[in-house]
């Protein structure tokens, strides 16, 4: 995973967005949210637990020890890897979600084939993410390098992750989009609608092929 020490070596300042930023972080796990299933699932770089605790994902992988602690103290059980090589028996869960974990991977073919071996046929991948394409995602890219988290980053469009769902053996695509403002100038919540190419958080959901 891409920057791990910066996770390590910073998680006040991860925590700290959040905690800036309420209403974006809410509108994107309202976003999330919609297109997430019933059943056994996991969180993908599971980070602090800000995504899974809330959504009641109550199993995560992260490859960052004092994250992982702090997601063990909101009741997660974490286990430490990376999604190219997930510590899952193949077809163990019925969803697995990235949520603003995707552009940190090493490997985007190898993580989503990972994922698609630990799911069951029929079973869900959602991918949270910052769209490359938004007006977020161009300020993040001509950021990055005076970024903690960032400056390791690779950045994707809509194109680009469903590219990659395909080839893992993932279809049926649906989408969420959010955060149509800047989350510094939010004064309330931002609206969730489907679809991509409007707002700078997108959801995508793709099935495994039975």
């Amino acid at each position: 995973m891409a920057g791990t020490n910066s996770f390590d070596q910073n998680v006040d300042r991860y925590e700290a967005w959040f905690i800036d930023h309420p209403l974006a972080y809410v509108s994107e796990l309202r976003a999330i949210r919609e297109l997430l299933p019933n059943g056994s699932g996991v969180e993908i770089g599971v980070g602090t637990g800000r995504f899974a605790a809330p959504l009641g994902i109550t199993r995560g992988v992260e490859p960052s020890r004092p994250m992982a602690e702090l997601a063990r103290k909101k009741g997660i059980e974490v286990a430490a890897g990376v999604a190219e090589h997930l510590p899952y028996s193949d077809g163990e869960f019925d969803y697995a979600l990235m949520a603003t974990t995707v552009c940190f991977l090493d490997d985007i073919e190898t993580a989503f084939r990972e994922v698609h071996r630990v799911l069951r046929p029929g079973g869900s991948f959602l991918i949270g993410f910052v769209d490359r394409d938004s007006s977020l995602g161009r300020e993040y890219l001509e950021r990055k390098d005076k970024s903690v988290f960032y400056r390791d980053a690779t950045f994707y469009s809509v194109s680009d992750i469903i590219t990659q769902l395909e080839k893992a053996g993932f279809r049926d695509h649906r989408f969420r989009q959010t955060l149509f403002r800047p989350p510094a100038d939010l004064t309330e919540t931002e609206p969730v609608r489907p679809g991509h190419g409007e707002g700078s958080f997108v959801v995508v959901q793709a099935l495994k092929s039975t």
